[in-house]
């Protein structure tokens, strides 16, 4: 339980004060990362059949739960995603790649890649039908925080010190599974083998974006795991509304 509360605090602003935590339950907290993601998702479920309740449209709805998920995250992943673009995309050497990243100012790179995650997240929510969107709120939120774990244990931590040191350094095989297991357990119940064919697919792009990650700076950092998280999230939804369109998603 207390791994569970730690992982809430790092993931949320849902008010849980811990005190005194050793490095162990640190690396622990991941295996609950999807639970968090469950959470989120059940959060943003309960709001989109309140407001569809008293009648607002689906755009308006869409914005309000894009919101509502910054707000309850404390827009830590985004912040990440912000740092990651600019620190990449200035095409610079692994040195100056890592002290882009740790800079508090945003670049134009940073505020573009915040401006698009955002507002394809509110687009693609937009498409989806009614009785698809509940499903996907719960797996885009699950396959992202499960998408963070399955990086911390392929690659290494890129730093010598930072936040995210204990939760990636500490991530071994069996927490690996024990998050694993949460995530597909959740992703049958909801979507059965659409689920897991999707989630295949999301775990290939993980890999593929971490390894160039980790060729670029020799291993991962909480930011890259924060822009991980928002490009699954924005990734399973393109996903959903394409095989939607096709025919190819049936709930």
């Amino acid at each position: 339980m207390r791994s569970f509360l730690i992982a809430l605090q790092f993931l949320t602003i849902i008010p849980v004060r811990l005190k005194h935590v050793d490095e162990k339950k640190i690396a622990d907290s991941t295996a609950y990362f999807p639970l968090v993601g469950l959470l989120l998702g059940l959060i943003l479920t309960g709001a989109d059949r309140f407001l569809s309740f008293l009648g607002f449209e689906q755009f308006f709805i869409s914005v309000i739960l894009v919101v509502l998920l910054i707000i309850l995250t404390g827009g830590i992943h985004l912040d990440g995603l912000a740092d990651t673009a600019d620190a990449f995309l200035s095409m610079k050497n692994k040195e100056e790649t890592l002290r882009i990243m740790r800079d508090s100012r945003i670049g134009v790179m940073g505020v573009l890649s915040l401006i698009s995650v955002i507002l394809l997240k509110i687009a693609f929510l937009s498409c989806l039908g009614a009785q698809l969107k509940i499903s996907t709120l719960l797996l885009m939120c699950i396959l992202s925080r499960w998408a963070m774990v399955f990086s911390m244990f392929l690659f290494p931590y890129a730093r010598v010190e930072g936040k995210a040191k204990d939760f990636i350094r500490g991530t071994d095989l069996k927490l690996f599974i024990f998050s694993s297991v949460i995530t597909l357990f959740c992703v049958v119940k909801l979507c059965g083998i659409q689920g897991l064919a999707l989630s295949l697919i999301i775990a290939a792009i993980v890999y593929v974006t971490g390894r160039l990650i980790t060729n670029k700076i020799g291993g991962i950092t909480g930011d890259t795991l924060g822009a991980t998280n928002e490009l699954v999230e924005t990734g399973v939804l393109f996903g959903i509304c394409i095989l939607e369109r096709i025919g190819a998603w049936i709930i």
